[in-house]
């Protein structure tokens, strides 16, 4: 038994529940704290933290609301300066082939020793490249949403967006090599926010769901876009045949994407134009354009009025009903027609978009990693066949050999006026990284392009 003396000293149950309360908040404040700091570990390693505002995010709304207040752009800002496209628009064999018969078809042992050259790039390219991709989807594995394997550990939402990062920090330098653009936050605001006339299909895009955006691009061309459908050619206002129109879009398009709360989103795709890079993305929606949205509610309502003069006063007139009770009716059935009707032209935009998607689509996350090593050793092997066909027309080399600024200049004049000659394009060389890896190769080195990504 405890003392009477004792019994003032006990806790009373008020006391008590004080006590726990301020325990409570004690320990809701240590934990706010330790989520204040994990932040800002997070952000001082540049990986961000899930439930923190995007500051690419913010940026990226200040940038779209300067293209609200423009009146129909055309091209984002500066476009020229922004995107330089350095793609190469010849496969190697179509590029060994040319450059066999323009340059290196004189004698058999001058053939024989561009075949030498040329086989000699393909092995000490192959090593490397195997590696890079083993690195890159052992990386990939922990976070690849379409595993088929058992998963070795779970991770946190927090884990899972800091490897993301890891991994799309691992794959810049390939993307580089493989020369996309990545598309800057202005022309990212210009396509969310202009829309071609000829797009029926629309999306909204609401920015606070997602962690980041990126996308990146390759192969810019000004043009009939290519249509590969099974819906046929789209029609006009009235049935007749729509005249497609000369836009600017690209060869292939990468997005990564990562809405809150769920995985990364990886995917390429081909013929997409500028303006629509949008519906790339996941967690959209269907919108219904200001064009259509007039032309359907002017339809209902001239068909309504006529509807109601037509039908309404006859049974207003013979069957006696109020005139309150009908246009209660009247209403009623013209809400649903209007709601009917905006679902069917909704629905047939989903299907729209679901083709394009579905035809448009090459691949994505795991595959895409394997597609983008591929691309990025036929990058490589074609730079270094093209700077190693056009050195060998100097007649000689100065002092400081492929090191010397006026070589690398006249290197990439030559280079860029030949693939202009043969393919009608404008395509900025990478000298200062061809002469670099074509060193490499020379001193029998693994050339390895991640070493210096966007060196042009």
């Amino acid at each position: 038994m405890v003392p009477w003396r004792n019994l003032k000293s006990l806790p009373r149950p008020d006391s008590w529940e004080r006590t726990q309360q301020r325990n409570r908040l004690a320990l809701a404040r240590d934990m706010a704290a330790g989520r204040r700091m994990l932040g800002v570990a997070w952000a001082a390693l540049g990986t961000g933290v899930p439930g923190l505002p995007c500051r690419s995010t913010a940026s990226l709304a200040s940038r779209m609301a300067e293209y609200r207040r423009r009146w129909k752009p055309v091209e984002p800002q500066e476009w020229a300066e922004q995107y330089r496209e350095r793609f190469i628009p010849f496969s190697k064999g179509q590029l060994v082939s040319t450059l066999l018969k323009e340059f290196h078809s004189s004698s058999d042992a001058e053939r024989a020793s561009f075949l030498a050259f040329v086989a000699r790039v393909d092995s000490s390219l192959l090593h490397h490249y195997h590696s890079l991709l083993g690195r890159l989807q052992a990386l990939y594995d922990p976070i690849n949403p379409d595993r088929d394997t058992l998963p070795e550990m779970a991770l946190s939402d927090t884990e899972r967006l800091a490897m993301e990062r890891q991994v799309l920090a691992e794959l810049e330098p390939v993307l580089d090599q493989a020369n996309f653009n990545s598309l800057s936050e202005d022309a990212l605001a210009y396509a969310l926010i202009v829309h071609h006339p000829q797009d029926d299909v629309q999306v909204s895009v609401n920015l606070d769901q997602y962690e980041y955006i990126r996308f990146w691009a390759l192969g810019q061309r000004v043009g009939v876009l290519p249509i590969k459908s099974t819906l046929g050619p789209r029609k006009g206002l009235f049935g007749t045949a729509r005249i497609p129109a000369e836009r600017r879009y690209f060869k292939r398009v990468l997005v990564a994407a990562r809405p809150r709360n769920a995985h990364l989103v990886l995917k390429c795709f081909k013929d997409i134009p500028l303006e629509a890079l949008e519906q790339l993305l996941p967690a959209v929606r269907i919108r219904t354009s200001i064009f259509y949205k007039t032309l359907l509610n002017v339809t209902l309502v001239v068909s309504g009025l006529v509807l109601f003069v037509n039908v309404g006063m006859v049974v207003l007139s013979d069957l006696k009903i109020g005139t309150s009770f009908l246009l209660l009716c009247f209403a009623a059935f013209m809400t649903f027609r209007a709601w009917k009707v905006f679902g069917q032209r909704r629905n047939i935009h989903s299907l729209e978009l679901a083709h394009m998607l579905y035809y448009r689509s090459t691949s994505n996350n795991s595959e895409l990693l394997g597609a983008l090593v591929l691309r990025a050793q036929e990058e490589h092997a074609k730079e270094l066949i093209l700077a190693h066909s056009f050195l060998l027309r100097q007649p000689a080399l100065p002092p400081h050999g492929l090191s010397d600024p006026e070589t690398m200049a006249g290197l990439q004049e030559h280079v860029q006026s030949w693939l202009r000659l043969h393919s009608g394009l404008e395509v900025s060389f990478c000298a200062n990284r061809a002469c670099r890896h074509l060193l490499s190769l020379e001193r029998g080195h693994r050339a390895d392009p991640a070493m210096a990504p966007g060196s042009h």
